[in-house]
C-alpha cells in the first residue's frame, strides 16, 4: 500500500475549488462537506478536530450526520473555505416553493 503524503498547496487549492463548485450547484450536504474539507487539507480526524477546537468524537459525529453543531462551530470550520452559515434555496426537487402568508 502506498504511503499517504500531505497534499501540495496546489492540490489543496484545487480541492477547495471543487468543494465550492459542489456547494454552488447545491450538491454538497453538511456531513459530506466537512469530510471533503478535512480531506482537502490532508488531515486526520484528530488533526482537523484539534485545529477547530473540537474533540475527535464531535467531529466524527458531525461527519456521520449524527451531531447538531453550533453555528459558531460551523462558522469556524467554514471560514477557511470561504463558507458562511445561512439559508440556501432548495432546488425544485426538494419540495414545493414557499408561499406568502
Amino acid at each position: 500500500m502506498a504511503r499517504w503524503t500531505k497534499p501540495s498547496k496546489e492540490e489543496i487549492r484545487a480541492k477547495r475549488t471543487e468543494i465550492a463548485e459542489l456547494a454552488r450547484m447545491g450538491r454538497l450536504k453538511l456531513p459530506d462537506a466537512i469530510v471533503a474539507m478535512r480531506h482537502a487539507l490532508g488531515m486526520s480526524q484528530q488533526q482537523f478536530a484539534a485545529l477547530f477546537r473540537l474533540t475527535r468524537r464531535q467531529l466524527a459525529e458531525i461527519e456521520r450526520g449524527e451531531a447538531n453543531p453550533t453555528v459558531e462551530t460551523l462558522e469556524r470550520i467554514g471560514k477557511p473555505f470561504g463558507f458562511g452559515v445561512g439559508f440556501v434555496p432548495l432546488s425544485s426537487s426538494d419540495g414545493p416553493p414557499l408561499r406568502a402568508l
